[in-house]
Protein backbone atom coordinates (compact mmCIF):
# COMPACT_ATOMS: atom_id res chain seq x y z
CA UNK A 1 0.00 0.00 0.00
CA UNK A 2 2.80 2.11 0.90
CA UNK A 3 4.66 1.58 -2.88
CA UNK A 4 1.35 2.57 -4.55
CA UNK A 5 0.93 5.95 -2.16
CA UNK A 6 4.86 6.67 -3.60
CA UNK A 7 4.13 6.02 -6.89
CA UNK A 8 0.61 8.16 -6.76
CA UNK A 9 2.70 10.82 -5.01
CA UNK A 10 5.16 11.16 -7.47
CA UNK A 11 2.95 11.10 -10.70
CA UNK A 12 0.79 13.68 -9.39
CA UNK A 13 3.93 15.63 -8.57
CA UNK A 14 4.99 14.95 -12.14
CA UNK A 15 2.30 16.09 -13.91
CA UNK A 16 1.79 19.04 -11.90
CA UNK A 17 5.29 20.19 -12.76
CA UNK A 18 6.09 18.73 -16.03
CA UNK A 19 2.66 18.56 -18.21
CA UNK A 20 0.93 21.28 -19.85
CA UNK A 21 -2.19 22.69 -18.00
CA UNK A 22 -4.92 23.80 -19.43
CA UNK A 23 -6.53 26.65 -17.55
CA UNK A 24 -9.87 28.82 -18.09
CA UNK A 25 -11.10 32.20 -16.73
CA UNK A 26 -13.92 33.95 -17.38
CA UNK A 27 -12.72 35.59 -20.66
CA UNK A 28 -9.61 33.32 -22.05
CA UNK A 29 -8.03 30.36 -21.60
CA UNK A 30 -4.68 28.99 -22.49
CA UNK A 31 -2.09 26.60 -21.22
CA UNK A 32 0.91 26.96 -18.60
CA UNK A 33 3.76 24.35 -18.67
CA UNK A 34 6.34 23.93 -15.81
CA UNK A 35 8.91 22.17 -15.59
CA UNK A 36 10.34 21.17 -12.11
CA UNK A 37 13.57 22.93 -11.09
CA UNK A 38 13.85 21.57 -7.46
CA UNK A 39 11.95 19.58 -4.67
CA UNK A 40 12.57 18.22 -1.80
CA UNK A 41 10.03 15.74 0.47
CA UNK A 42 9.94 15.66 4.07
CA UNK A 43 8.70 12.69 6.55
CA UNK A 44 6.83 14.08 9.60
CA UNK A 45 5.22 12.18 12.45
CA UNK A 46 1.97 10.66 12.13
CA UNK A 47 1.82 9.77 8.49
CA UNK A 48 1.95 13.07 7.18
CA UNK A 49 4.62 14.04 4.57
CA UNK A 50 5.58 17.49 2.73
CA UNK A 51 6.82 18.24 -0.46
CA UNK A 52 8.32 21.64 -1.58
CA UNK A 53 9.10 22.33 -5.11
CA UNK A 54 10.30 25.19 -7.52
CA UNK A 55 9.38 25.32 -10.68
CA UNK A 56 10.20 27.52 -13.95
CA UNK A 57 7.72 28.02 -16.85
CA UNK A 58 5.12 29.58 -19.51
CA UNK A 59 1.50 30.62 -19.70
CA UNK A 60 0.38 30.71 -23.41
CA UNK A 61 -3.22 31.86 -24.58
CA UNK A 62 -3.93 32.98 -27.89
CA UNK A 63 -7.47 34.69 -26.64
CA UNK A 64 -5.64 37.01 -23.78
CA UNK A 65 -2.83 39.14 -22.78
CA UNK A 66 -1.74 36.22 -20.37
CA UNK A 67 1.35 35.37 -22.40
CA UNK A 68 4.23 35.24 -19.98
CA UNK A 69 7.31 33.39 -18.55
CA UNK A 70 8.67 32.88 -15.01
CA UNK A 71 9.08 30.62 -12.35
CA UNK A 72 6.50 28.80 -9.12
CA UNK A 73 6.76 27.39 -5.94
CA UNK A 74 4.88 25.59 -3.27
CA UNK A 75 4.19 22.41 -2.07
CA UNK A 76 2.62 19.56 -1.66
CA UNK A 77 1.19 17.95 1.86
CA UNK A 78 0.43 14.03 2.31
CA UNK A 79 -2.27 13.07 4.87
CA UNK A 80 -1.49 10.11 6.69
CA UNK A 81 -5.09 8.53 4.59
CA UNK A 82 -3.06 9.03 1.39
CA UNK A 83 -5.13 11.97 0.00
CA UNK A 84 -2.91 15.21 -1.27
CA UNK A 85 -3.13 18.96 -1.07
CA UNK A 86 -1.06 20.69 -3.35
CA UNK A 87 -0.60 24.64 -3.01
CA UNK A 88 1.73 27.44 -5.02
CA UNK A 89 2.14 30.97 -6.29
CA UNK A 90 3.25 31.59 -9.75
CA UNK A 91 5.33 35.10 -11.00
CA UNK A 92 5.35 35.71 -14.49
CA UNK A 93 6.98 38.24 -16.64
CA UNK A 94 5.53 39.12 -20.56
CA UNK A 95 7.92 40.94 -23.03
CA UNK A 96 6.15 43.99 -22.80
CA UNK A 97 7.72 43.84 -18.76
CA UNK A 98 4.08 43.40 -17.09
CA UNK A 99 3.89 40.64 -14.56
CA UNK A 100 0.98 38.90 -12.77
CA UNK A 101 1.43 36.76 -9.69
CA UNK A 102 -1.18 33.83 -9.19
CA UNK A 103 -2.53 31.53 -6.66
CA UNK A 104 -3.42 28.11 -7.05
CA UNK A 105 -4.27 25.02 -5.52
CA UNK A 106 -5.15 20.98 -5.83
CA UNK A 107 -7.61 19.50 -3.23
CA UNK A 108 -7.78 15.99 -2.93
CA UNK A 109 -9.89 13.72 -4.92
CA UNK A 110 -10.43 16.97 -7.39
CA UNK A 111 -9.66 16.92 -11.10
CA UNK A 112 -9.47 20.26 -11.46
CA UNK A 113 -7.32 22.94 -9.14
CA UNK A 114 -8.31 26.83 -8.75
CA UNK A 115 -6.42 29.68 -9.47
CA UNK A 116 -6.24 33.43 -8.36
CA UNK A 117 -4.66 36.56 -9.75
CA UNK A 118 -3.72 38.55 -6.32
CA UNK A 119 -1.52 40.98 -7.88
CA UNK A 120 -0.71 42.58 -11.53
CA UNK A 121 1.04 44.89 -12.96
CA UNK A 122 0.88 46.92 -16.69
CA UNK A 123 -2.12 44.80 -18.19
CA UNK A 124 -2.91 43.01 -15.17
CA UNK A 125 -2.88 45.71 -12.33
CA UNK A 126 -6.61 45.99 -10.87
CA UNK A 127 -7.77 42.75 -12.67
CA UNK A 128 -10.00 40.63 -10.50
CA UNK A 129 -9.48 37.14 -12.45
CA UNK A 130 -10.32 33.46 -11.22
CA UNK A 131 -10.36 30.08 -12.75
CA UNK A 132 -9.49 26.87 -12.73
CA UNK A 133 -7.07 24.20 -14.43
CA UNK A 134 -6.24 20.78 -15.12
CA UNK A 135 -3.50 18.72 -15.97
CA UNK A 136 -3.13 17.24 -19.44
CA UNK A 137 -0.99 13.88 -20.00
Amino acid sequence: MQTANNFAYLGLLGALLTAPTAYAADDCTGHFTNVGMSSETFEIDNGHKVTYFVATGSATSENSTDNAVGRCGGYGLTLPDGKQVWRGVCVRKTKDGDSWADEWSFEPGATRGTWKLVQGTGAFANKNWSGWWEPVV
